[in-house]
């Protein structure tokens, strides 16, 4: 993808994960050192009036992978999310975005969202990349 070829507006393919299970928030618990009984265990969940919830922090690497899939990951040069809804184990999670805005010296301007299958966003962001160019 070269910075000529792109317009504002151009919406970048849809990363879609595979629904989230238990076995993958364990996994996570693991690699992240984050135990937190409410992404864990149900008793505690249930306690509290909810459902086991999935990591912010893997919706977001999520959405990380959806980024770097459509640019480079040494082009990117800035990545701002706001969480916005939990996530449950089943759901699926789909990664959106598109170019905001084109600016200078090849550098583009774009939303990413991650959401459900049902539309429901759960983190959204900003990311500022530079493209490479056909000019050399």
């Amino acid at each position: 993808m070269f910075y000529e070829d792109i317009k504002e507006g151009y919406e970048f393919p849809a990363l879609e994960k595979e629904p989230i299970t238990r076995v993958q928030l364990v996994r996570f618990a693991g690699a992240s050192g984050d135990f937190h009984p409410l992404h864990l265990v149900e008793e505690v969940a249930e306690k509290a009036g909810m459902n086991i919830l999935a990591h912010g922090m893997l919706i977001m690497g999520m959405l990380s992978q959806g980024v770097t899939s459509w640019v480079s990951r040494k082009s990117l040069k800035k990545l701002q999310v706001r969480f916005s809804k939990m996530t449950y184990p089943g759901e699926t999670i789909q990664i959106v975005g598109k170019v905001l805005e084109k600016k200078a010296d090849n550098l583009v301007l774009c939303e990413v969202q991650a959401k459900n299958i049902e539309g429901e966003v759960k983190v959204v962001g900003v990311f500022e990349a530079t493209l490479p160019s056909r000019k050399l």
